[in-house]
C-alpha cells in the first residue's frame, strides 16, 4: 500500500482578492454618463475625485494610473475640444466611472501546477524554491491564472510567502493583427465568399476595434442560413484573430500580485488549467511554458504560456491538426530532437504528440485508453511527464462511477515514450470525505507535480474549489507502478 501523505494546507479562494477591471455600459450608456460629468462644476468633481480616492487609493499601487488608463479607452466619445478643456481632475473621475473591482477568486482557487523557481538565491540544503501557479475563478465563472511563491525544507514540507497586497492584471506590450491590414491579412487566407469578406472589411477602420469585433462578424454573415455553418466560420475567424501577444507587469510587482487574465476574444471567458513545466533547451538555458486552455464561451482552443523570469509572458495559441481539444502537457525537454506533448484529443484518451515545431502539432499516436473501472468514463494527464531514472513518470486522472475524478500514475520509456512500462491498477488519489464537496463534487486534480529529495510532490484540487497538497516516496511509487505490469 502506498504510503500517501496529505497535507494539512489548504488554500481556499480569497474573495478579497481584486483587481482593477474596465467597466463598459456601452458607447450610447457611457456618452451621457461622461457628458454628465462634464457639466459638474470643478469643486464638485474635485471633491467627488477626493472621495473616491480616499476610499480606493489604498486597494492598488497607484489608482490615479489605472483611472487614466481607463479614461484613455473611452476619451473616444468626446469632441477633440472638449476633451483638451478638460480638467486633470475630471479625467480621473471620469476614468472612475469606467472603472470596476473584479474579485478574482471569489469562485475558486484549484488546479494547481508546481515548478522550480528560476531564483534559487539563498536556500539552504536540503531546500527548494518553488512557483505554483493555479486557476483562479471568479464572477461569471471567468479563469486566470495567478501565482504564489513557496519553499521547500529538507523534509519535503512546504511553506509560502505571505501574497502581495496590490493585484493587477499585465500591461500588453504587443498584440498581433491589432489594425486593418493585419486582419485582411488573416481573411485573404481563408478563402471566404468575397461577399463576406467585403461585409467585414467595410465596416473596419484602421485601428481594430476589439470591443465591436463580434458585431461585426454577426452582421457580415447574417446571411448564412445554417446557424452552424455560421457559428463555425465565426469561430474560424476569430480564433485566428488576436491569439498571439505579449503581457508585462511591473519589476516592482511581487509574483503573487501578477494576474494573467483573459485579454483577446478567444479568452473571454477564461484562460484555464495551465500546466507549466521547466523546459530545458537545446542551448542549456531554461524557459517556463504553460499549455492551457483559451475559452470564449463557446469554443476552446489550445495555447502556450511562455516566460523566463515571470515578468514577462508570451502568450501564442497552437497551429495543426493535432492541436485540439484541452489537456496538452508538454514533456520538459525534447525527446529524439523533437518536441513531445500527452494530449487527449478525442476527450477520452491520452495521446502522445511529436514535433519539430513547438507551435505546430499535425500528429497524435494513441498511448492510454481507459482500462480499469476508476477511469472508464475518461483518462487524461495531470500535468507535464516527470523525468525519473526509471522512465517518465506521468501522474494521470481517470473519470469513474458518478462522474468521480481520481489520480493515477503510469511509467513510460524514457528513449521512446511511447512505450509504457507500467500503470497502478488503483488510484492514487481518490476525494476523501473531506473533499467530495465543492463547485464540482468528487473530484481532485493536479496540472503538474515536482519530485523533492526522494518524495513526489502533488499539488491538486479539491472538488474545483480549493487547493492542497501530497507528497508520496518517489522509489515506493516507481515500484509500484512497475509491480502493477502485467
Amino acid at each position: 500500500m502506498l504510503a500517501v501523505s496529505r497535507t494539512k494546507i489548504r488554500l481556499n479562494p480569497d474573495y478579497k482578492k481584486v483587481i482593477p477591471r474596465f467597466f463598459n455600459t456601452g458607447n450610447e450608456r457611457s456618452g451621457i454618463l461622461i457628458n454628465k460629468v462634464v457639466l459638474m462644476n470643478e469643486e464638485d468633481a474635485q471633491r467627488l475625485l477626493t472621495h473616491i480616492l480616499n476610499e480606493f487609493a489604498s486597494r492598488y499601487r497607484n489608482i490615479q494610473s489605472i483611472f487614466q488608463k481607463h479614461f484613455s479607452l473611452i476619451k473616444y466619445l468626446l469632441p477633440d475640444d472638449v476633451q483638451q478643456s478638460l480638467s486633470e481632475e475630471k479625467k480621473l473621475l471620469i476614468g472612475s466611472y469606467f472603472t470596476m473591482e473584479y474579485s478574482i477568486e471569489a469562485a475558486a482557487l484549484f488546479n494547481p501546477s508546481v515548478i522550480e523557481d528560476p531564483d534559487q538565491e539563498g536556500v539552504m540544503p536540503g531546500q527548494k524554491k518553488v512557483i505554483i501557479s493555479f486557476r483562479a475563478t471568479g464572477e461569471s465563472h471567468i479563469s486566470s491564472v495567478v501565482f504564489k511563491k513557496g519553499i521547500f525544507n529538507e523534509n519535503g514540507m512546504i511553506s509560502f510567502e505571505p501574497s502581495g497586497k496590490f493585484l493587477a492584471e499585465g500591461y500588453v506590450t504587443e498584440l498581433e493583427n491589432d489594425n486593418r491590414a493585419g486582419l485582411t491579412d488573416i481573411l485573404s487566407k481563408m478563402a471566404l465568399p468575397e461577399d463576406i469578406l467585403s461585409g467585414i472589411l467595410n465596416q473596419l477602420h484602421n485601428q481594430l476595434p476589439y470591443k465591436d469585433i463580434e458585431v461585426i462578424l454577426k452582421n457580415a454573415l447574417q446571411k448564412i442560413e445554417s446557424s452552424g455553418e455560421k457559428n463555425k466560420l465565426c469561430y474560424d475567424i476569430l480564433h485566428r484573430l488576436n491569439t498571439c501577444y505579449e503581457l508585462q507587469f511591473p519589476p516592482e510587482s511581487d509574483l503573487s500580485e501578477r494576474v494573467i487574465f483573459p485579454v483577446t476574444l478567444t479568452e473571454k471567458n477564461g484562460i484555464e488549467d495551465a500546466r507549466f513545466v521547466k523546459f530545458a533547451d537545446d542551448d542549456g538555458s531554461f524557459t517556463y511554458i504553460g499549455t492551457c486552455t483559451a475559452y470564449d464561451g463557446t469554443f476552446i482552443l489550445p495555447q502556450l504560456i511562455i516566460t523566463t523570469d515571470f515578468r514577462l509572458f508570451k502568450i501564442s495559441r497552437l497551429y495543426g491538426k493535432a492541436a485540439i481539444n484541452k489537456n496538452l502537457a508538454l514533456f520538459p525537454k525534447k525527446i529524439n530532437g523533437r518536441y513531445a506533448m500527452i494530449s487527449r484529443i478525442d476527450g477520452i484518451n491520452n495521446y502522445i504528440m511529436f514535433s519539430d515545431n513547438l507551435y505546430m502539432w499535425e500528429e497524435a499516436v494513441l498511448l492510454q485508453q481507459p482500462k480499469y473501472p476508476w477511469e472508464y468514463v475518461q483518462v487524461g494527464n495531470a500535468g507535464s511527464p516527470v523525468e525519473t531514472e526509471k522512465g517518465w513518470l506521468l501522474i494521470t486522472h481517470g473519470v469513474g462511477p458518478m462522474r468521480k475524478y481520481c489520480l493515477g500514475a503510469s511509467l513510460f520509456d524514457l528513449n521512446d515514450p511511447t512505450i509504457e512500462l507500467g500503470r497502478l491498477k488503483e488510484p492514487l488519489l481518490v476525494p476523501e470525505e473531506d473533499e467530495r464537496d465543492g463547485y464540482v463534487p468528487n473530484v481532485v486534480y493536479s496540472c503538474g507535480s515536482i519530485i523533492h529529495g526522494d518524495k513526489l510532490f502533488i499539488p491538486y484540487a479539491v472538488s474545483d474549489h480549493a487547493s492542497t497538497f501530497a507528497t508520496i516516496p518517489l522509489q515506493e511509487l516507481l515500484d509500484e507502478i512497475m509491480g502493477s505490469k502485467e
